[in-house]
């Protein structure tokens, strides 16, 4: 029969992996930070192509699409309805973005 641990080195282990994981959660924070910096600079722009080219903002049949393809690739653990909340939200700010941007302003400028 195997013998058993004590206590003591069993919740030392597990507060181990606890700080391990939230170094790792840490980490993928930044770089999400990151990932949506960047997409929204790619919103900032489409916002600014837009006007120039007199299209509206709103494209509801572009944020279906978009909506569509995250809960295609989504792999879990989070279930679609949880990816769609996430993506609308995301989605709003770009809008937002969207709408602040000025035909012609290049970030910076």
């Amino acid at each position: 029969m195997a013998e058993e641990r004590p206590l003591k080195e069993e919740n030392d282990d597990a507060a181990a992996q606890v700080q391990n994981l939230r170094r790792r959660i840490d980490d993928l924070d930044e770089l999400l930070v990151r990932t949506l910096s960047a997409r929204a600079a790619c919103a900032l722009e489409v916002g600014r192509q837009k006007k120039l080219l007199g299209l509206e903002i709103y494209q509801p049949s572009r944020e279906a699409d978009v909506l569509a393809h995250v809960q295609k690739i989504n792999p879990g653990p989070l279930n679609n309805e949880s990816m769609k909340r996430l993506f609308e939200r995301i989605i709003d700010e770009a809008r937002r973005l969207e709408r602040e941007a000025a035909p012609g302003d290049k970030e910076g400028d």
